[in-house]
C-alpha cells in the first residue's frame, strides 16, 4: 500500500512540475465553461440594422420605437435613399434593413392593410432567419395592440427578402468557415510540428551547421504545406461551386490573392509556434487550443460575434480566420472588389509581417 501511495505522489509531483499540463488540466475546463455558458450563444443580439421610413407617420414611429427598445437590435442609422441600403450591406456593418412604404398609416387605417419590407443579409442564413422572425414577431404584437383598439381588423404584412442567399443554403455560411479553419490548421499546425520534430530528434542542429542557410531549412519545411493548402483550396472551391451550388460573384483572382495571403499568414503563425514549443506534443496542443478553438468560437464561423461580451469581440480581432471569412463572403457571395476588402487585406498583411518578425528573432536566439 505504501508503494502505491509513493507512486501516486510521484505522479502528482510530475503533474505539478509541468506547468503547461497543469494549466490545460485546470484552466481549460473553466475557459470552456465560461465561453459556452454565457459568452458563446446562438441567440442573436445587438444586430445592427438600418431604417428607411418613407411614411414618417405616427404608426411607423411607434413600430420603430418598439424595435429600438428591443435588446435584439441596434439601429445603426436611418437612411433616406434606397441606394444607401445596398451600400450598407456591402460594407458589412448591418444585418437587416426595414423599409416602410409611403402612406403606411393611411393605407392601414383606410384599406385595413399595409406592408413592411424586411431585407436581411443571408450570407449567414440562420442569423438572417432569426432576425426576420424577431421583426415579424414585434410587428405582429403591435398589430394585436392596434386590433384591440379597432373595430375592424388591421393587417400589417411583412415582406421578407433574403439578400445574397435567397434559397437560404447552409453552404453559403459553412464553406467560408471551413476554408478558414482547414487552411489555418494545415498550414500552421503541420508546419510547427514539422519544424519542432527536427529539433526534437536533434537533426535541426545538424542542418543549421551544414552549408545550407538557416532560412533554406525553414522554407523547405513550409513549401510542402503551402502546396497542400493550395490543393485543398482548389478542391473546396470546386466542390462548393459544382456540388453545393455556391456562386463566385466576385473576382476569382482577388479571391485567389486573398487566399494566398491568408496561407502565408497561417504559415508564419506555424513558424512562430515552432519557436515556442519544445516538443511535437506541445506544438499540437498549442495549435489546437490556440488556433482551432478561436477559429470555431471567435471568428464568426459558428457564433455571431455581436452576441459576445466586448472583451471577446476585441479578442476576435486578433484571430486571422475572422478577417479571411469576411473576405470570402464579400468576394464569393456579395461580389465586392478590392477596395471593399482593403481593410481586411491590410490586417492580414500586418499579421503576417508581425508573426514573421517575431519568428525570425526567436529562431535566431533559440538555435
Amino acid at each position: 500500500m505504501k508503494l502505491l501511495i509513493s507512486f501516486i505522489k510521484k505522479e502528482f509531483y510530475h503533474i505539478l512540475r509541468d506547468k503547461r499540463t497543469l494549466l490545460i488540466l485546470l484552466g481549460l475546463p473553466v475557459v470552456q465553461l465560461l465561453l459556452f455558458g454565457f459568452a458563446i450563444t446562438t441567440e442573436v443580439r445587438n444586430a445592427k440594422i438600418v431604417l428607411f421610413d418613407n411614411s414618417k407617420d405616427n404608426i411607423t414611429q411607434q413600430i420603430i420605437s418598439k424595435i429600438q427598445n428591443n435588446k435584439y437590435f441596434i439601429i445603426d442609422k436611418t437612411i433616406y435613399n434606397q441606394s444607401q441600403i445596398e451600400e450598407a450591406f456591402k460594407e458589412g456593418k448591418i444585418r437587416l434593413a426595414i423599409i416602410f412604404p409611403n402612406n403606411f398609416q393611411n393605407d392601414l387605417l383606410h384599406n385595413n392593410k399595409s406592408q413592411i419590407q424586411i431585407i436581411a443579409d443571408a450570407t449567414d442564413p440562420n442569423q438572417a432567419t432569426t432576425l426576420t422572425n424577431y421583426v415579424t414577431s414585434i410587428v405582429n404584437d403591435f398589430q394585436q395592440e392596434l386590433n384591440q383598439q379597432s373595430k375592424i381588423p388591421l393587417n400589417i404584412k411583412t415582406e421578407i427578402r433574403m439578400l445574397y442567399n435567397p434559397q437560404l443554403k447552409g453552404a453559403y455560411s459553412s464553406v467560408p468557415g471551413v476554408m478558414g479553419m482547414i487552411l489555418l490548421l494545415i498550414s500552421a499546425m503541420m508546419t510547427s510540428i514539422s519544424i519542432v520534430r527536427e529539433r526534437e530528434t536533434g537533426t535541426m542542429e545538424i542542418l543549421l551547421v551544414s552549408p545550407m542557410k538557416p532560412w533554406f531549412v525553414v522554407v523547405s519545411k513550409v513549401i510542402p504545406y503551402f502546396v497542400i493548402s493550395i490543393i485543398n483550396v482548389a478542391t473546396i472551391i470546386l466542390l462548393s461551386v459544382f456540388v453545393l451550388g455556391m456562386p463566385i460573384k466576385g473576382s476569382i483572382l482577388l479571391l485567389s490573392f486573398s487566399t494566398l495571403l491568408y496561407i502565408f499568414c497561417a504559415l508564419s503563425l506555424g513558424i512562430l509556434i515552432s519557436t515556442v514549443a519544445d516538443t511535437q506534443q506541445a506544438a499540437m496542443i498549442i495549435s489546437i487550443i490556440g488556433l482551432m478553438l478561436p477559429v470555431v468560437m471567435l471568428s464568426g464561423y459558428a457564433f455571431p460575434i455581436a452576441n459576445m461580451p466586448n472583451i471577446l469581440q476585441w479578442i476576435s480581432n486578433i484571430v486571422p480566420a475572422k478577417w479571411y471569412i469576411i473576405i470570402v463572403k464579400s468576394v464569393m457571395l456579395k461580389g465586392l472588389g478590392f477596395e471593399d476588402i482593403f481593410d481586411e487585406i491590410i490586417i492580414l498583411s500586418a499579421m503576417t509581417i508581425f508573426f514573421l518578425g517575431i519568428s525570425i528573432k526567436r529562431f535566431k536566439v533559440r538555435l
